[in-house]
């Protein structure tokens, strides 16, 4: 990118005590659409009410650039939820932008029925991202679909019908994959959730087991066990997990559990899912994929958000004898393989490689956690500090020796960020988890602005307790 003078947009002045966010040399164009009013009218009015907004005062967003986001005011945002963690890359990333805008010029949309090269050759370079064996991929649209079709494979592969998922899961919201998901805020009254059983969490935190995290592990595992000798027929199609739960609260157990939790699976008779929606291409830092970081290998590894950093896009890779399970009768997705979304995934690869960005996962993701470990010395509200990489997550509690969820806290903090600046999520069952996950591109600078405004925060969130 072209080097020009930073811009001085709207952001703390240099005298007053609040963070002071680090400078771009991206200026925003000039917004000239409907104003914030009319678009709050107009979602009111047009729009599915359970559509919602998590501020207060909801703010409007109308250009990104990398680790950025823009409002129709001009005041900048450091975004830290990559847009509900979906923004691998960054926002508008050059590259990505362009392949995309090639593709759209060339062939906006095309079927599976007819060939065209952008389908297979990403299949191709997924496949080489994967464990030997896991080299088969089926495209869909979103990770609810994704999840659907995973277990569906499963069901057709094994001849079983029940299925393992943990506590504190977050798998979906279609009506298939929310009988996986296990957060009551999540599920209506009209799933029937037929042959899913919901296992403990292995997450120590929170665990209702004693013991070590691996102790906890173990016993957490073992409970897959038992649920399946009185809650099956002994039998199961397959136990799903994601490696590091991402609505839950950034939640995993020690690194044994997988491990324990894939051989109980396969001793009787099921496979095994890597949910990777939300830890998948790199953002845990060390490795490429969630998994990798517990030394298991899956039968079938899902994929989407940051699979096209923002473009509508997921995949189930597995193996071929278990693929060759969906024949038996037809298949077809009308927008999976569509060659706008292929351009879009393989640029995302190709720059996640020419941009160094799980190194840079690693290293300021590691830079952010100490950040965040020295918080929770000095603010009693911070019961928890963990995650890998750039996954990462604060649980807020107002006691800690009784974890008592810090709910209004929480909102406040979520707040009190937005006013400085940042934008970050929340999640757990209580809303009481602070959810970081940015762009892979942020800086050094941006987790030390991310560490300061939320000291800033929890002391605003303290005096006001």
């Amino acid at each position: 990118m072209t080097a020009t003078m930073p811009v001085i947009d709207k952001m703390a002045p240099a005298n007053s005590d609040k963070p002071v966010m680090p400078p771009t040399d991206h200026k925003p164009r000039p917004y000239t659409g409907p104003t914030r009013e009319e678009v709050i009218a107009m979602r009111k009015q047009y729009a599915n009410p359970a559509i919602f907004t998590i501020y207060k005062e909801p703010i409007m967003i109308v250009e990104g650039h990398m680790q950025w986001l823009f409002d129709e005011t001009g005041k900048r945002y450091l975004d830290m939820f990559g847009g509900i963690v979906t923004v691998s890359c960054g926002h508008c990333h050059p590259k990505i932008t362009k392949a995309i805008h090639d593709q759209v010029d060339t062939l906006q949309h095309g079927t599976t029925i007819y060939l065209h090269p952008g389908m297979p050759t990403f299949a191709k370079k997924l496949a080489s991202k994967m464990p030997k064996g896991l080299d088969v991929t089926y495209f869909v649209n979103s990770g609810s679909e994704a999840n659907d079709l995973a277990i569906q494979m499963a069901r057709l592969f094994t001849g079983n019908n029940d299925v393992i998922a943990l506590r504190n899961a977050y798998h979906g919201a279609s009506p298939s994959s929310n009988t996986l998901t296990s957060h009551s805020t999540w599920k209506y009254p009209t799933n029937v959730s037929s042959g899913i059983h919901h296992v403990v969490n292995p997450d120590p935190y929170r665990s209702p087991f004693t013991g070590t995290p691996e102790e906890i592990a173990s016993k957490s595992a073992a409970e897959i066990r038992e649920i399946i000798r009185f809650s099956t027929t002994g039998k199961i199609a397959a136990f799903i997990a994601e490696p590091i739960q991402g609505v839950g609260g950034a939640t995993y157990g020690a690194k044994n559990y997988l491990k324990e939790a894939y051989a109980i699976t396969r001793e009787h008779g099921g496979l095994c899912i890597a949910d990777e929606v939300q830890t998948g291409f790199g953002s845990t830092g060390e490795h490429y994929w969630g998994f990798q970081n517990f030394d298991v290998i899956p039968d079938f590894v899902v994929m989407a958000k940051g699979i096209g950093n923002g473009v509508p896009l997921a995949a189930v890779t597995t193996r071929l004898e278990i693929a060759q399970a969906l024949t038996q009768r037809i298949h077809f997705n009308t927008f999976g393989g569509n060659p706008v979304c292929m351009a879009a995934g393989n640029a995302v690869l190709d720059v996640i490689d020419e941009d160094g960005l799980q190194e840079n996962s690693r290293v300021v993701g590691a830079r952010l956690k100490t950040g965040l470990q020295r918080l929770m010395k000095e603010h009693r509200v911070v019961g928890d500090v963990r995650g890998m990489g750039l996954m990462l997550g604060v649980e807020l509690v107002r006691d800690r020796g009784t974890k008592e969820p810090a709910k209004q806290e929480a909102m406040q903090v979520l707040e009190e960020t937005r006013e400085m600046g940042m934008l970050i999520g929340k999640g757990g069952i209580d809303n009481t988890v602070l959810r970081i996950k940015p762009p892979m591109c942020i800086t050094a600078a941006d987790a030390d602005f991310a560490v300061d405004v939320l000291h800033s925060a929890f002391l605003a969130a303290a005096h006001n307790a």
